[in-house]
């Protein structure tokens, strides 16, 4: 009896094994990766496959930003489902719940080949990731939810988080393909758990930049240097991805979006959409979340002024000038 358990375990670890094998080979080498998807984030995103070796086929409604990535050697596409007929993977990297499901809609409507590995790096509602993956299921192909967590520098650089959402073997079989355009990927769960990690991180990102552009202004209003201030907080309790990298008082960080007008980064428009998104959850799994409210408030007041293309450390300068 023993011998024969013995033997089973020896079986089974050799299934592992040879199962885990399989996965990997199917990322190993160059593919043909579809990429829908080229703004801030989506553009370096694919830069960084295409440096991996991947041929690339790329679509966005920016001609210019398909252009950038044809002088790369991309080839571009009119059309989203001739696009995935042509990828062994495809990529989205898209704004919001409508355009996701529309974008996948579309690529349904005009057949799929069932080999096909779909990845959404969008950050979207949960339930908008898991009804997706039902109807790509339904015709035969696979989908995993896996948004993004490291900003634009994280897209340039090739050091994003990726928060997948899907079996353990897709998560497998995607990791190595993912890895070219990050340096931690993390298995969250089944289909949508990506989704739910992103929405949860992104509202902790809304509320720590909103408190440090708070109590920077108070720093200075009492009369601190900002760039000691910021050394303070950087080497105490206080310090936060705002406040290394992306410190909202202009001149604090050369390279910061504070220090061009707020240009670039993370624009206002999609954390305010996130935060809605959290809001939303929360509403539905009847979970408070007083802080993530007041933070959707404020920044829905900044697009009611006209900042949604501004990077979202930009409530610093709606703090300063409020002189209530």
């Amino acid at each position: 009896m023993a011998f024969r358990v013995m033997a089973f375990s020896n079986s089974l670890k050799q299934a592992t094994v040879i199962s885990d094998l399989l996965a990997r080979s199917f990322c190993s080498g160059p593919k043909n990766v579809g990429f829908i998807g080229l703004g801030n984030m989506g553009g370096p995103m694919a830069s960084n496959l295409m440096a991996k070796g991947h041929k690339l086929h790329v679509f966005d409604i920016s001609q210019e930003a398909k252009d950038n990535l044809k002088a790369k050697g991309a080839v571009t596409y009119d059309n989203v489902s001739e696009l995935a007929k042509a990828s062994d993977f495809v990529v989205t990297m898209l704004p919001n719940n409508d355009i996701v499901a529309n974008t996948y809609d579309t690529i349904l409507a005009g057949g799929v080949n069932t080999k096909t590995f779909f990845v959404d790096s969008s950050t979207i509602d949960p339930n908008v990731a898991k009804a997706v993956q039902q109807k790509v299921q339904a015709a035969g192909a696979t989908f995993v939810d896996a948004p993004v967590s490291g900003g634009v520098p994280g897209a340039q650089n090739a050091t994003l988080t990726f928060m997948v959402g899907g079996t353990q073997e897709e998560y497998e079989r995607v990791k190595g393909l993912l890895e070219g355009m990050g340096k931690k990927i993390t298995h969250c769960g089944s289909y949508g758990m990506g989704q739910a990690a992103k929405v949860c991180n992104n509202m902790m990102l809304g509320i720590s930049m909103c408190g440090l552009a708070e109590c920077m202004n108070l720093a200075i209003r009492l009369g601190l240097d900002p760039k000691v201030f910021s050394d303070i907080i950087n080497a105490s309790t206080g310090r936060s991805w705002a406040s290394e990298i992306n410190n909202p008082v202009p001149g604090v960080l050369p390279n910061a979006p504070a220090g061009k007008g707020y240009a670039g980064g993370f624009a206002t428009g999609l954390i305010t959409k996130d935060l809605g998104i959290a809001s939303a959850v929360a509403t539905t799994s009847n979970t408070p979340i007083p802080l993530g409210a007041l933070t959707h408030q404020i920044y829905r007041t900044l697009m009611a002024k006209g900042l949604a293309n501004k990077d979202f450390s930009v409530v610093y300068d709606f703090m300063k000038n409020d002189k209530a």
